[in-house]
């Protein structure tokens, strides 16, 4: 059984990874930029550190996609209102609306994929997932 749940994970991770790229490259965006506005979105204004670690990677590697966005005019670094040595990235207008666009894409998407699962699944689909977050 868990051998035929890895491969469905497997296989539902390598859908959704396409349809991912395929959104985000109408946009002019990598995934890395894309999951960046996502993580703003939806927490809010971040210090560097905060934002590179709910993201899993450096702050080096922030540092570059933060750059790219800001060219972009989708982020802004703003000094921080207490620790003058830190910095916050918060979305811009553009920013946000990309977010938002993006977030109604992926809530269409899941609306169409749970459609077909019968009220009680989609309430054990929540269930599991939930707790195999909660593992990272």
């Amino acid at each position: 059984m868990v051998g035929r749940i890895n491969h469905a994970i497997v296989e539902f991770f390598e859908k959704l990874s396409s349809w991912e790229h395929d959104v985000v490259r109408e946009k002019g965006m990598t995934l890395p930029q894309m999951h960046t506005l996502e993580v703003l979105g939806i927490h809010g204004a971040m210090r560097m550190k905060e934002l590179a670690e709910a993201m899993g990677i450096t702050t080096g590697t922030l540092t570059v996609l933060v750059d790219r966005l800001e060219d972009k005019d989708c982020v802004r670094r703003v000094p921080h209102d207490t620790d003058r040595r830190s910095i916050n990235v918060e979305l811009t207008g553009q920013g946000k609306a990309l977010f938002e666009e993006h977030d109604r894409l992926h809530l269409r998407l899941t609306e169409e994929l749970v459609a077909a699962c019968p009220p009680d699944d989609r309430e054990a689909l929540l269930r599991c997932l939930t707790s195999m977050n909660a593992q990272f």
